[in-house]
């Protein structure tokens, strides 16, 4: 299935990207959001997947064990890389077309074993699975935190009244401490300035977090395409 075949809004390309004042409200930031936000379980799966099996399969390699272990790992891999590919799929549009199916020259067992073990698109997505699970950590807590943030002050004037409504607070209280000389130290957003300089600086991280989140999801797409894609 070529790109041809998808909505050309749905491609991600410069000319389709909403404009930065759209782009907190864009459903395309709510795919890449969804995209970083999954990336993570994703993640630790294949992660948790490829690194026993490599350590099982390297450990093995005197014997015989350690052959079957290895292309195990490399089919593993090679399926983890289509779960990715269908991730960017239905997520972005973006159709990254698979490498080349496995080349089996030789009868039996054996025979596929050895082919899958030279396979090369195999071992890149062996690759991918362990060069990514740092980035997608990052992914996940970046995006996660900017967005979750951003909302939160940008609306908190609708909600600042629940602390002194529902608390001992006169308001969100940032700060509280006492000092050396005994004295205690109570900071609190009460006034109408420090209510609206909070919403003004999320709405600042609102709108920038979007071009944060497309920022760490092309690193992911890169990577795919390098590394689990025909097209390199």
């Amino acid at each position: 299935m070529s790109t041809a075949a998808y909505p050309a809004t749905a491609l991600g390309g410069h000319h389709d990207r909403p404009g930065f004042w759209r782009a907190p409200f864009s459903p395309q930031t709510f795919r890449e959001f969804g995209y970083a936000l999954t990336g993570l379980p994703m993640a630790v799966l294949g992660f948790c997947l490829v690194i026993p099996l490599f350590s099982a399969g390297i450990g093995l390699v005197v014997t015989a064990l350690g052959l079957p272990v290895l292309a195990l790992l490399l089919a593993v891999a090679r399926g983890l890389g289509a779960a990715e590919r269908l991730r960017i799929r239905s997520l972005f549009g973006e159709e990254l077309p698979a490498p080349r199916e496995l080349a089996v020259r030789r009868e039996g067992v054996w025979g596929r074993i050895t082919a899958r073990l030279a396979d090369p698109a195999g071992w890149k997505a062996v690759l991918h699975q362990v060069v990514m699970f740092p980035w997608a950590i990052l992914s996940f807590t970046l995006s996660l935190t900017f967005f979750a943030l951003g909302w939160s002050l940008a609306l908190f004037p609708l909600y600042q009244w629940a602390f002194r409504h529902y608390t001992s607070w006169d308001g969100y209280r940032v700060a509280d401490w006492t000092g050396s000389d005994g004295v205690h130290h109570v900071y609190e957003i009460t006034s109408v300035p420090q209510i609206t300089g909070v919403c003004l600086l999320g709405l600042v991280i609102l709108f920038l977090t979007p071009q944060l989140i497309r920022a760490l999801t092309a690193v992911n797409r890169l990577a795919a395409r390098a590394l689990l894609s025909a097209e390199n």
